[in-house]
């Protein structure tokens, strides 16, 4: 008997622990990242210095390469659904996976030349690109708490390398350092808040959170407390007020790609946690999020956009004009818990990502390109830019404004989709909030427009009207970028169907309570 017994445990443990079916066609956009990551690295291990181009190469296939998967699921149709729940791939995760991967491509067009002609370490750096994107392309389809978690660490610890890139200058150990012990410290306080839900939740599951919110744990000041902590958690990564002291340090100490790459995708990654917390998990207690993101996003529009008033540098400037936008962002979340507000506040969120996505982008591809000419950070150096570069004067316009949500550019579509998300809550806090946005939106195109009167109408500071010389890789990382600006601003339904079928995220959530 007893000598049967080690054959009876292992039988049974056989039929106890059974592989999670896995779908590889939804994990297709993982897989091919991944791939690419530890070819990347085998390429970098095994090749000599003046051959670390292909890395970067390898890189941006890599990116173009994973959107493939993400477009036959698409067509494909369907939610699939795995590991009992805490993965989906849905059209909101799509929406969000494409999003990633586009930002990805273009961060290593302006990478290319930027980090190949600094004194960087080439490889290393795509493989922290790649490795952080892939932790975004995770968040997009994560529905669990600890899936939630485990991306935000993938593409929250390269991110922090790639701040800290320029390690022999003082202000990029800085920018390293600050972002990643106000990261630190944020991770702290979110798991602990993430612990008191699932103590009372009993569930680590998004959906089985939602449900159990609604019984009588949700009413209890336990459940408050690890809402609050947990979205304190995700506001630091989208810079919010008074969590964005990181951001302007680390912007300015980052090489500029990777300041690029922070202001848009990290910041969307921080976006889809949000929405997907929100909108599954904590749904039923508005009472507690609702008073919360109407702060945070009165207080960061406001703040961000009064101190970039009063900045000289522009890459400052940009970081807190990055931590304004971050406002209008977080502003259709106060209303998501008013009857039949989520499927706008969704739309109004994932189309403002989008379009900022390629103004912001757009904007830091200019800034890359002017920076190597005048050596300066300072907006006084980009004066007369249109006399001797009117096509990268051209497209900062159409970015600036943009940015200021000046119609017909892609901007004014974006901020419009916020004030209807506001308003549509139809009651004084939905009505307050849309006039703090009007009264921001002002304040912000004075800053946008003083830029542009700089390079329109103030003389060239050393005289020195040398043409710009465009790499290409940059050139056509604007190109594309102000193509789509401009798109999204005279046919404002090509984006609006990807904030439309991203709604899914609630419909889905809201049909299992």
């Amino acid at each position: 008997m007893l000598a049967a017994l080690p054959t009876q445990v292992a039988a049974a443990g056989a039929g106890s622990f059974r592989s999670p079916p896995i779908d590889w066609h939804a994990f297709a956009p993982l897989v091919v990242l991944a791939g690419v990551f530890v070819l990347v690295l085998l390429v970098d291990l095994f090749t000599a210095e003046h051959q670390k181009w292909l890395t970067s190469t390898l890189t941006g296939i890599g990116m173009l390469g994973a959107l493939i998967p993400v477009l036959t699921l698409a067509v494909d149709g369907g939610d699939r659904t795995m590991f009992g729940g805490a993965f989906v791939v849905d059209d909101f995760a799509l929406v969000m996976d494409a999003v990633f991967l586009v930002a990805g491509y273009v961060t290593v067009l302006l990478s290319t030349n930027a980090i190949a002609e600094g004194d960087y370490w080439e490889g290393e750096y795509y493989q922290m690109l790649l490795a952080s994107v892939l932790g975004m392309v995770v968040m997009a389809s994560a529905r669990d708490l600890v899936s939630i978690f485990v991306a935000l660490e993938l593409l929250s610890i390269p991110a922090y390398l790639l701040a800290g890139w320029r390690k022999r200058e003082l202000t990029g150990n800085e920018a390293g350092l600050k972002y990643y012990l106000m990261g630190v410290f944020a991770t702290a306080v979110m798991l602990y808040g993430m612990s008191l839900i699932y103590g009372g939740t009993g569930s680590t599951l998004l959906v089985e959170i939602g449900r159990r919110m609604d019984g009588s744990f949700g009413a209890t000041p336990v459940a408050a407390l690890g809402i609050v902590f947990t979205l304190v958690g995700f506001a630091f990564k989208v810079s919010a007020v008074p969590f964005h002291n990181w951001a302007p340090d680390t912007y300015e100490g980052a090489p500029t790609p990777v300041t690029a790459f922070l202001s848009v995708a990290s910041k969307a990654a921080g976006f889809v946690a949000l929405m997907e917390l929100v909108f599954v998990a904590f749904y039923g207690r508005a009472d507690v999020y609702g008073p919360m993101m109407w702060i945070l996003a009165a207080a960061t529009m406001t703040v961000g956009n009064l101190i970039a008033l009063r900045q000289t540098n522009i890459v400052r400037l940009f970081a807190y004009s990055s931590v304004a936008q971050a406002g209008f962002i977080i502003a259709p979340l106060a209303i998501a818990g008013s009857r039949g507000s989520a499927p706008d506040a969704i739309r109004a969120i994932v189309t403002y990502a989008i379009i900022y996505t390629a103004m912001n982008l757009g904007a830091f591809g200019v800034i890359i390109a002017v920076s190597r000419k005048t050596r300066s950070g300072e907006i006084a150096s980009w004066g007369g830019l249109f006399e001797y570069a009117p096509g990268l004067t051209a497209a900062m316009t159409v970015f600036l404004f943009a940015l200021a949500g000046i119609p017909p550019l892609g901007g004014w579509f974006a901020k419009f989709q916020v004030f209807k998300a506001v308003l549509s809550a139809a009651g004084v806090s939905g009505a307050a909030l849309a006039v703090v946005i009007a009264v921001n939106t002002v304040v912000s195109l004075y800053y946008y427009a003083g830029i542009a009167r700089v390079m329109w109408f103030e003389p060239v500071p050393d005289g020195d009207r040398t043409p710009i010389r465009i790499q290409p890789a940059v050139g056509l990382a604007v190109v594309l970028m102000a193509g789509l600006t401009i798109v999204f601003g005279f046919i404002p339904g090509t984006v609006a169907h990807f904030g439309n079928v991203a709604t899914d995220l609630f419909a889905a959530a809201a049909g299992t309570r």
